[in-house]
């Protein structure tokens, strides 16, 4: 068999084997009106891809096809679809479907929707897989389906669509703006665009990291200045001073969240887009009466926003730092080994589909 009845993709098999990659063959759910099928040309590797598959976030049994940051052509549009036709350059998320009927749906927040759907290891209402990036193709309804600015080159574009809307989202449902003072904890893969999204929004922006190798990095991002949380009493001389501060790093378990807290400014927010696989320490009610400080968090953004963030990062140059690997078995091992061990600055994107897959036309 082959396109459009299966599409093939780069697999791993369980956590046991989880960097080695090999090709298989994957089905993927019936084609309906409202659908798009992809053909992709490049794919971002996520932290999330890697605690996916190492079963971090859970077990799983394969063949498991990972990458939710994808850019190709439309190859396919379903009869209902409006407003992207066969050969738009386009994106897709880390969610490929949602009931788009329920309370949250209809209040913009698809992407907490009871019943949705991740791009890879999530089942759909009929039984079948959704199947994700490192592939040929992908499958995704259209209102998860983004056409890219002309401005923004398909290898950087791809991180947009995970991490780019991961940090978008919570800064603008925060209000932040100018006037705002806004600190980015953890500059990596995350951090770097929360850094960038939060000073295109207008607001004076800070970076907090344990690497001081980092710091002429996060000036280049965007950073007023630099705080080195490994120095003694860091956090003395900015009580007080924040209005949001963003973690983006997957360390949070082991971080003094109560002493984080006293930064924000009374009503604050502590946010998490980073998701550490431990639970985080135990805090005392009293961690937040000092300042009325709120420790919330956030999963990936709705579609209005991924509209407007793609558009923000076309106008204000907003762009991930991305290393390329060509897909392939060795290509996908290298990637996930080198974003567990934190040995990348700061996006990896995957391209070379069509060496991987051949002629797909």
């Amino acid at each position: 068999m082959g396109y459009p009845d299966t599409f093939t993709g780069f697999c791993v098999d369980g956590p046991k084997t989880w960097n080695q990659f090999h090709k298989a063959e994957l089905k993927p759910k019936p084609f309906e009106d409202h659908d798009i099928d992809v053909e992709i040309d490049a794919c971002g590797v996520c932290g999330s891809d890697v605690h996916t598959v190492t079963g971090g976030w859970g077990d799983f049994k394969g063949p498991l096809c990972v990458g939710h940051e994808v850019v190709g052509r439309a190859v396919r549009v379903g009869q209902h679809v409006r407003g992207i036709a066969e050969g738009d350059r386009v994106g897709v998320g880390a969610q490929v479907q949602a009931c788009l009927e329920c309370d949250l749906c209809k209040a913009k927040n698809e992407n907490y929707c009871p019943s949705l759907v991740d791009t890879y290891n999530a089942q759909y209402k009929d039984g079948s897989w959704a199947h994700g990036g490192f592939a040929s193709h992908i499958r995704a309804h259209e209102y998860f389906t983004f056409r890219i600015p002309n401005r923004l080159e398909t290898n950087v574009a791809a991180p947009l669509l995970c991490a780019g809307i991961t940090t978008y989202s919570p800064l603008v449902r925060a209000g932040i703006g100018p006037g705002k003072r806004v600190g980015v904890i953890g500059i990596g893969g995350l951090g770097h665009l929360g850094l960038q999204f939060s000073k295109a929004l207008g607001a004076e922006t800070y970076a907090m990291t344990t690497h001081s190798d980092k710091a002429d990095d996060c000036r280049r991002l965007g950073a007023e200045d630099v705080i080195l949380t490994t120095e003694d009493n860091w956090v003395d001389p900015w009580k007080f001073k924040f209005d949001f501060i963003l973690c983006a790093s997957k360390m949070a378990h082991e971080f003094d969240i109560a002493r984080c807290l006293t930064l924000l400014r009374p009503g604050g927010e502590f946010h998490m887009v980073g998701m550490p696989e431990e639970p985080l320490p135990q805090l005392s009610a009293g961690a937040f009466a000092g300042n009325a400080a709120k420790l919330t968090g956030s999963h990936l953004g709705n579609h209005q926003e991924m509209e407007d963030m793609l558009r923000l990062a076309a106008e204000k140059g907003v762009k991930p730092w991305v290393e390329t690997l060509k897909l392939s078995e060795q290509g996908c091992k290298e990637a996930v080994e080198r974003v567990k061990d934190n040995k990348v600055r700061y996006r990896f994107t995957m391209t070379d589909f069509d060496k991987a897959f051949g002629s797909r036309k």
